[in-house]
């Protein structure tokens, strides 16, 4: 065990943040007792930490199960970029790559190995074997809902999982997921076979994320008035089938979106390149059947769209929580008809599992609710999982939207009157029917002679169909379970019929938004060029690295830069996300960045503003780390004088070529470095004309007017000679 840091303290070295989140901090001593232990917590609310901080703290190796590869592609890759030596085995690498990560992993060269399921059964005993002869300190098991047939995304191979464990009698296992309900919750601990393990239940609420429903009708003009309002955006849209993303991304890209499709049905290098594209924000929106996201990490995803509802409030939550994983305003998008319900019967349906088909089938029942609901949705949400929430969260339509009510006593009461003749035996379709008078076959010939037959003809299908649902809402009727409800007169159905009494439902299709009852957060007061300026910096260095931007940095992190404009080394350890790795790697390219545009602007830090959280012990870590390298422009000088190229220091100081290129710049800005060493005369006269022409004060205006064969490196050499040639006049 590493005893050197305390959690909090390797929190702030890792993974840059000053403090832990819901759950984790119980979470991580429990792991670091050697317990067992089992997680639910909300997407986006650092799961992944509940088990990487505690790797890093303990001896040997740490085991992580995850379902999906490209999951296990940007937790490795977000670990790399951390210092942080993480490796995967799946499918994606040939025999040889494995083969070498193998020996890493036997020579203790690895602390983090990520798994597929499959890989730990595929060759029998004998991998199982293999991690038993090793110093394994800790297993976690992610998305661990997959284990359970009540999940909403069971996978057969996860039941094998408790091998594992039988294996590694005394290595302590962390059992993670999003989702799952209580039966669920009881199914995952009895087949993973854990020894009396902690449970820690965080809030489901993800405060971030504003929640909306929307009649189907006239669905893809909405999206479109959705979309052209987020066109800078990254989102996800689901879709139900793999035509339908098909058509949907092809319509949208003829409307000028950039999106494209996703489905387990496209050949696997475009279904990789599409998620690459993606997660490099090369394209904003990918529409996706739910075969794309579990284990997409990307934390700027600032809306999900659901063009058909889902199939279970479990799936809907993980969906939408892949908005806004930063923390930052997101929206959960779902459009819905009563039509979406009948369609996804049959998918609910297990062969020759009655008993989970009748869950499955009361989950979809559950789903429809939530989509017609007049309360809270978040409310109705946090409910659902058995967690408390207040009748008004201000931010999903419901709560912003006032309702304009109407008097629907005559309607109500014609309904009730049809349903007491057709004794309570039929369905809402067939009783509408009855009141308009259908001349359709399945209607009774005996029901035609009715009172209430054709009596409602002057409201149409959809109105009849609105106001029985508010009926049934409002509780004036019941709807009985089952595929084929049925409506059934209650105590307050009586009173309308025999007392008279009045029946108020809201008018449809009414949204004037209560801004009374929602007080928006103000905006936080960003210098809008200056993040745009290091979001391209970022993009940047992602693109040397061959990693996703968020990868490198989170929106939040890059908003915070952009906010508190720090200007020393030793604010950016104020900001959320810089550790020490991260403010090694990349500190100077952003400070120089910020500085340039602060000097340009008369702008003075205002890191002053941020909360920080004080630590005597992280304070004296830095400044020891400080007198170590007093000056890090000046050992990447001394490594170019010793006659090193740009990316040979990067390599050898474990840094981007991007840092190393502001550091020597620096140095041309002094005059202690020649331009020449740096940019050929015949690139030096088209670079300062364009200085003349467009200024220095930002780099990308130079770079779009000189085009690609001119690098930013060669442009900011120039611009940093410049600079020393007019402090010399």
């Amino acid at each position: 065990m590493n005893t050197n840091f305390t959690p909090q303290e390797a929190l702030k070295k890792h993974f840059g943040y000053d403090a832990f989140r819901l759950e984790q901090e119980n979470i991580i001593h429990n792991v670091l007792a050697g317990k067992d232990t089992f997680v639910l917590m909300p997407t986006g609310g650092g799961k992944s930490i509940c088990y990487q901080l505690p790797a890093l703290m303990m001896d040997g190796l740490t085991v992580v199960v995850s379902p999906l590869i490209a999951l296990m592609k940007d937790q490795v890759d977000a670990l790399r970029t951390n210092g942080v030596k993480a490796a995967y085995l799946n499918s994606t690498l040939t025999p040889e790559q494995q083969s070498q990560i193998i020996f890493q992993i036997r020579n203790g060269d690895i602390k983090i190995l990520y798994l597929a399921p499959e890989r730990l059964i595929s060759d029998g005993q004998g991998f199982l074997d293999f991690l038993a002869s090793l110093k394994v300190s800790l297993v976690a098991i992610d998305e661990a809902h997959c284990i359970s047939q009540w999940g909403h995304d069971f996978r057969p191979e996860y039941l094998k999982l408790h091998q594992l464990k039988k294996q590694l009698p005394n290595t302590p296992f962390i059992a993670l997921t999003a989702t799952a309900d209580e039966l669920t919750r009881k199914d995952i601990l009895d087949k993973l076979k854990l020894e009396n393990p902690q449970t820690f239940l965080s809030s489901f609420n993800r405060a971030n994320i504003e929640y909306h429903v929307k009649a189907k009708q006239n669905s893809f003009e909405k999206l479109l008035d959705f979309l052209d309002a987020r066109k800078d955006e990254s989102g996800i849209i689901y879709t139900l089938s793999r035509k339908e993303t098909e058509s949907l991304s092809a319509r949208l890209r003829a409307e000028g979106f950039n999106a494209k499709p996703y489905h387990a049905g496209l050949k696997r290098e475009e279904r990789e390149q599409n998620q690459d594209l993606f997660l490099r924000d090369e394209v904003k929106i990918i529409v996706a059947t739910i075969a794309f996201g579990m284990g997409i990490d990307k934390s700027n995803v600032r809306f999900v769209v659901h063009m058909t509802m889902p199939k279970n409030i479990e799936g809907y939550y993980q969906e939408t929580g892949r908005a806004g994983r930063d923390g930052l305003p997101s929206i959960a998008y779902l459009f819905y008809s009563s039509g979406d319900l009948f369609r996804l019967k049959g998918f609910a349906e297990v062969d020759g599992n009655e008993d989970q088909s009748k869950v499955m089938l009361q989950k979809l029942n559950i789903m429809a609710e939530y989509c017609e609901t007049r309360s809270c949705r978040r409310k109705y949400l946090l409910n659902y999982f058995n967690e408390e929430a207040s009748d008004n969260c201000g931010s999903c339509d419901v709560c912003l939207t006032e309702l304009e009510m109407m008097d629907a006593t005559r309607p109500a009461q014609m309904v009730l009157s049809a349903m007491v003749r057709l004794q309570s035996s039929f369905g809402m379709n067939y009783i509408v029917q009855v009141l308009r008078g259908s001349k359709a076959e399945n209607i009774w010939d005996s029901h035609k002679s009715l009172k209430t037959y054709g009596a409602g003809v002057e409201h149409s299908k959809e109105d009849w169909t609105y106001m029985i649902k508010e009926f049934i809402r409002e509780g004036y009727i019941n709807r009985s379970h089952g595929q084929y409800p049925v409506l059934e007169l209650n105590e307050k159905s009586w009173k309308v019929l025999k007392e008279g009494e009045k029946v108020s439902i809201a008018k449809p299709e009414v949204e004037t938004v209560n801004r009374e009852q929602h007080e928006e957060q103000e905006a936080l007061p960003f210098e809008s060029d200056l993040l745009q300026d290091l979001k391209r910096l970022r993009k940047k260095i992602a693109d040397e690295m061959g990693v996703p931007s968020f990868v490198v940095f989170s929106d939040a992190t890059v908003l915070e830069l952009a906010t508190y404009l720090p200007q020393k080394e030793e604010d950016l350890y104020k900001i959320s996300g810089f550790g020490e790795v991260k403010v090694d790697k990349y500190g100077f390219s952003f400070l120089e960045e910020i500085n340039a545009y602060c000097r340009i602007h008369k702008l003075e830090s205002r890191i002053d503003q941020k909360a920080s959280v004080k630590r005597k012990t992280t304070k004296k870590k830095r400044k020891k780390k400080s007198s170590g390298s007093s000056d890090t422009k000046l050992r990447s000088f001394e490594l170019h004088e010793q006659g090193m190229s740009m990316l040979e220091i990067a390599k050898n100081r474990d840094l981007n070529a991007v840092t190393i290129e502001g550091h020597l710049a620096h140095f041309v800005g002094e005059g202690k470095l020649s331009v020449h060493d740096f940019v050929t005369p015949e690139k030096r006269k088209p670079i300062e004309d364009a200085i003349e022409k467009l200024g220095a004060e930002k780099l990308a205006p130079l770079k779009e007017a000189l085009g690609d064969s001119f690098s930013y490196g060669e442009i900011k050499m120039t611009v940093k000679h410049l600079e020393f040639l007019e402090s010399k006049k």
